[in-house]
């Protein structure tokens, strides 16, 4: 069984993920009761990719919220992770026109400068080694006037709500990810790291302090999850 600490050392999350990567997309549907779909719908609908763009979904795992965005958009989208059990998982179920996936590390993204007129990513910031870089990295990929969308889980805003939703995930959730996850340690790394993670506001000034401008943010089920949005600043 491994398990990544919140230090975060590369090398141990991408083992995790590539531990759990068969049953992953399951084992989140369970324990998000199944609301991590229209997570995913609100992360396309706010990336708003139009046709004959190109984004890319970093932290893409299996290229769920990657299919999700090129889906009807008429958009070129790129999935990025690496961690490589999650990649071939994600070719083995969807090898789609309009995906293709790519290895990578989210600090040294293989992709040249003002690569991508979008950029997002969805429950992976968390996972980065250095947040400040990773959003850094992010804005040298983006075009000028291109656009940033961070979905990621963050702190309920109403404290009765907090503190139920804490106990469920320090006490359910790795519960109930020892019946359907193949690493249920994977899963108390992720209770945790939700639990030290910053809030929305404290998130969004991360995010205009590494390279974005116009941050503003909407939060899902009560707060639980937030997405994030920007745009890197056009030259002057």
């Amino acid at each position: 069984m491994s398990r990544a600490d919140l230090d975060k050392e590369p090398r141990d999350v991408a083992a995790m993920f590539d531990d759990v990567a068969p049953r992953y997309d399951l084992t989140n549907a369970v324990l998000s009761l199944g609301r991590d779909r229209g997570w995913r719908r609100a992360t396309a609908r706010a990336v708003g990719l139009k046709p004959g763009e190109r984004a890319l979904d970093l932290a893409a795992g299996t290229g769920t919220s990657s299919t999700a965005l090129a889906d009807g958009s008429g958009a070129t989208v790129v999935a990025c992770d690496f961690s490589l059990g999650m990649l071939r998982e994600g070719l083995r179920r969807n090898a789609r026109e309009r995906v293709s996936f790519v290895a990578g590390d989210g600090l040294a993204l293989p992709f040249g400068d003002k690569a991508f007129d979008a950029v997002t990513i969805s429950f992976g910031l968390r996972n980065l080694h250095d947040l400040d870089a990773g959003l850094a990295e992010l804005a040298r990929v983006t075009k000028p006037g291109g656009r940033l969308v961070v979905c990621e889980f963050s702190h309920p805003t109403l404290a009765a709500f907090r503190r139920v939703y804490v106990d469920y995930l320090m006490r359910a959730l790795p519960a109930i990810a020892t019946t359907v996850s193949s690493n249920p340690g994977a899963y108390v790394y992720l209770a945790e790291s939700i639990r030290a993670w910053p809030g929305q506001r404290a998130l969004a000034e991360r995010i205009e302090a590494n390279g974005w401008t116009g941050v503003a943010w909407r939060d899902l089920t009560g707060g639980i999850v937030a997405v994030h949005r920007a745009r890197r600043p056009v030259a002057t």
